[in-house]
């Protein structure tokens, strides 16, 4: 296990850390200035830095800058006293994971240093999947089927029909059986036929002579020329006009074409490749679609599932989306934190893969902090939970313990309550508050408010720390309220107990 690395000039500081970190079974290492830290990360790594923001000799904040670029994914925790918060806000600009101000508390230092050292852990998995990073993801058995279809097709030059829904990666299947065809080498030339005004798309497809129409100046390659000896993807093939598609019939059968106002047929060495997310069947039925060309262009067809079906890949995707979207803005990546991942799980995403990028972009521009909490998602995530969204750890709970309940008039006599199943619909539980008031309000029970309201909060924060295993910080970020304020919601509920 790598080192908790920790730089203070300050001799007590390190001590107290050193002794609590062996304590909780993490090795560490210290160091009393940034100029040994750079000559030991020339033979070693750590797992976690944790480092004062003023020392002699070269500041916590140029160690920082210095430590991302060697390992950006290095999570560093920046000490600094309470004066220092203008240094705090430039450590977090400098891609710091936390802050940890001075004078501190010990266990919240530890507990802060255990969660640098899980996201560290989860960076390292992250980092190892992304070597392997082919120029398509997907785990899920739907994709996997893809990718084998992709791989019977490698040697071929047959026509092929992609289906899914839009934003689910049409493109990318038909790059991939272009990188993996013996036209490799030729060029890959794509076109959405429903972007294109009919009366362009002609020429756009074919190319035109010279005077062909008004504003044919010079003669023009179309995208059947342009894809010469290689691959031409037809995006969109359900919406091209149906005299549009008696010509690309003609090319299909013959190998050849002819420009607008041309007369000479020119050869067409294409492998055609092509994609819709509507339903040929249904358009051929209803006259919309030549009945020849689609059984021309379904000899071979590949389903491209939605991300829907395929949720197990959300964090994969996810994860690919940030460090790329990170790398375009020249930031540090942001990471998912494990209730703002299950949010994403959970969402049906009716934009499939595109929507997720998007999403994942946004993040990357507007998310307040490195570790993206679910609050800080879009509001289409938080507005609308998906019909499949799943709790933290992916299982159906079923029963979660109710906290010991509090009488309005003693906090220290807790009364132990039994486990409520989780109600089947997101209103039943308000029924449940309402019916423990009715009962209360019938029995003469004083203070009803408060005893409800004690009941209510420590639910929700011994839900939060099991779920954190403990951890206050992170339950706080969890819950969306403070560190001080769940560390007084404790005390006040007696919940130390």
């Amino acid at each position: 296990m790598k080192s908790i690395w920790i730089v203070d000039d300050d001799h007590s500081i390190r001590f107290v850390l050193e002794k609590a970190l062996t304590r909780e079974g993490l090795p560490v290492r210290s160091f009393s200035q940034t100029r040994d830290v750079l000559t030991a990360l020339e033979e070693d790594t750590p797992q976690v830095l944790v480092s004062d923001i003023r020392m002699p000799g070269g500041s916590g904040l140029e160690l920082l800058t210095t430590v991302k670029k060697q390992l950006p994914g290095l999570p560093v925790i920046i000490m600094t006293a309470y004066s220092d918060l203008d240094s705090a806000v430039s450590a977090f600009q400098g891609g710091a994971f936390e802050y940890l101000p001075k004078p501190f508390d010990l266990p919240r230092a530890v507990e802060l240093i255990r969660r640098a050292q899980e996201e560290s852990q989860r960076e390292a998995v992250g980092e190892a999947e992304q070597v392997q990073m082919p120029e398509m993801l997907g785990q899920a058995p739907a994709m996997q089927d893809v990718f084998r279809a992709i791989g019977r097709l490698s040697q071929s030059h047959v026509t092929v029909l992609i289906t899914g829904e839009s934003g689910s990666g049409k493109e990318l299947v038909a790059r991939a059986l272009h990188k993996h065809s013996p036209r490799a080498e030729g060029p890959f030339v794509a076109i959405n036929t429903a972007a294109i005004p009919k009366d362009l798309l002609e020429s756009e497809l074919f190319g035109h002579e010279r005077g062909a129409f008004t504003g044919a100046q010079a003669t023009r390659r179309g995208r059947f020329e342009q894809a010469e000896g290689g691959t031409l993807f037809l995006d969109e093939i359900g919406d091209m006009p149906l005299d549009l598609q008696t010509r690309l019939l003609r090319v299909l059968s013959d190998g050849q074409f002819y420009r607008v106002g041309g007369h000479s047929p020119q050869k067409a060495n294409v492998r055609v490749v092509a994609a819709t997310h509507q339903n040929l069947e249904t358009l051929v039925k209803e006259g919309r679609f030549r009945e020849d060309l689609f059984h021309r262009l379904n000899v071979i067809r590949l389903r491209l599932p939605p991300l829907r079906e395929r949720r197990e890949d959300v964090p994969l995707l996810a994860r690919y989306f940030l460090q790329r979207s990170a790398g375009e803005l020249g930031v540090e990546p942001k990471r998912l934190s494990e209730a703002a991942l299950q949010r994403l799980v959970g969402f049906d995403f009716p934009g499939n893969v595109r929507q997720l990028e998007n999403i994942c972009h946004w993040l990357s521009v507007m998310a307040p902090s490195l570790v993206v909490e679910a609050k800080d998602l879009p509001q289409e995530l938080l507005a609308t939970p998906g019909a499949h969204a799943m709790p933290p750890g992916g299982l159906s709970a079923e029963v979660v313990p109710l906290a010991s309940g509090l009488t309005g008039t003693s906090a220290a006599a807790p009364l132990p309550l039994p486990a409520v199943p989780i109600p089947p619909s997101p209103d039943a539980w308000v029924a449940e508050v309402a019916r423990e008031a009715r009962r209360l309000l019938a029995a003469g029970e004083p203070n009803v408010w408060d005893v409800l309201t004690r009941r209510f909060e420590a639910s929700l924060i011994l839900t939060a720390l099991d779920l954190t295993r403990g951890r206050r910080i992170e339950a706080a970020q969890k819950l969306g309220i403070g560190r001080n304020t769940i560390t007084r919601k404790i005390q006040e509920l007696n919940l130390d107990a």
